[in-house]
């Protein structure tokens, strides 16, 4: 909570508006209740970027533990269909929104390092177009992104895991380098905006041209 509370401090400082509330991915009472927040707070709800992801311990299918599948499904599948239900639950309230949630290049191929990780976040690109479907009409718009290697702390302990994989990234990536979080950011940012009104269902890579 420590930069949440930075970053609110410095929006704050330059005039805007924000607050901060921590959550555990893994628990539904936790994601239900930072949306409840809002509500208390503001009453309404315009966008909602659903960020979270845990990675998997790397290694084959066939030696991926119960564990492991268990904490994958929980925060980044369960996590977001929580999310979204809420969400959508309280922009009906202001007559619609704008929901962005966070997939992965691993969701749209076979994933032999991460196979618990790559099939959650395929199954959240299917919930995704669903309700980008089901919601449209009460003026909710839902689209996903699938970030390719992105430099964050999650690419960091991957590496420690398994040396070399951030060099393998960046040879598979045509513009030959990871994303700043901020370029992912920027299109998260784009769908959720006004400029994006007709863009309804889409999954968006953001990949340096990685899954082309």
């Amino acid at each position: 909570m420590d930069a949440l509370d930075r970053i609110v401090a410095e929006v704050r400082a330059a005039g805007g508006v924000a607050d901060a509330v921590g959550m555990d991915l893994a628990d539904r009472s936790s994601i239900r209740a930072a949306v409840d927040r809002v509500e208390k707070l503001h009453g309404r709800l315009d966008g909602a970027f659903n960020n979270g992801a845990a990675i998997q311990q790397p290694g084959p299918l066939d030696a991926t533990s119960d564990e492991d599948i268990d904490e994958q499904f929980a925060v980044n599948f369960r996590s977001h269909w929580t999310a979204m239900t809420a969400e959508a639950a309280l922009m009906r309230q202001g007559g619609g929104g704008a929901i962005v949630n966070t997939s992965s290049i691993g969701s749209r191929r076979a994933n032999p390092a991460l196979p618990a990780y790559g099939a959650m976040k395929r199954a959240l690109n299917s919930i995704t177009e669903t309700a980008a479907v089901t919601w449209g009409r009460q003026g909710i718009r839902v689209n996903g992104i699938t970030p390719g290697g992105t430099a964050t702390a999650m690419i960091d302990a991957w590496e420690t895991k398994s040396p070399g994989v951030i060099d393998r990234i960046n040879a598979a990536t045509p513009l030959g380098r990871m994303a700043e979080p901020r370029e992912v950011a920027e299109v998260a940012a784009w769908l959720l905006s006004d400029r994006a009104s007709m863009v309804n269902g889409a999954i968006v890579p953001v990949d340096g041209g990685a899954g082309a």
